[in-house]
């Protein structure tokens, strides 16, 4: 049985809401896996609901590996994530997004070449992109128009920008 945990933490994108699940794995190990992170305003986020448990404690290696990453002292997350979220196609996509180097941007094209959505299938990929549950974590910033245009972004592309300036050194 698992048990929906979550914490807040303060950022420079405002406050985000971590959503995590505590109990056995696949493999039986316990810990907490993260399913969400959120932040204000964000289309599609996460909204606390009845019966979950506050447990800032749970997440405190998730809050200081963003810490570093807003900091620009880390590149990357090595968190645990929850498993079974979205539907097969979007795990695609979302698996697409975290090969996607920090630094870097791709197109929406390049992300629907990767997992063999070419044409047409653009469109699905923006729409499976605007649906990542793990904002920041799973770096759906990195994808951009075909013209180096900022498009499209959960959290508000002002964010989509923040992000990108702080990986580019700028932040």
């Amino acid at each position: 049985m698992t048990t929906t945990v979550y914490a807040r933490v303060e950022s420079p994108l405002g406050e985000l809401l971590l959503v995590g699940e505590v109990g056995p794995d696949a493999a039986g190990a316990d810990g907490v896996r993260l399913r969400s992170l959120s932040m204000p305003g964000q289309k599609g986020g996460a909204v606390v609901q009845e019966g979950w448990q506050h447990a800032p404690e749970a997440f405190a290696e998730v809050a200081r590996q963003l810490e570093a990453y807003f900091a620009g002292r880390s590149t990357r997350f090595d968190v645990p994530l929850a498993e079974g979220a979205g539907t097969e196609f979007q795990r695609r996509v979302w698996a697409a997004l975290e090969s996607i180097p920090y630094g870097s941007t791709v197109s929406y094209g390049e992300v629907a070449a990767r997992v063999g959505a070419s044409g047409a299938g653009v469109r699905a990929v923006g729409t499976a992109i605007g649906r990542n549950p793990l904002l920041v974590v799973r770096p759906c910033h990195r994808v951009i128009g075909a013209d180096g245009a900022l498009r499209g972004y959960a959290g508000g592309l002002e964010r989509k920008k923040l992000l990108l300036g702080i990986e580019d050194g700028a932040g």
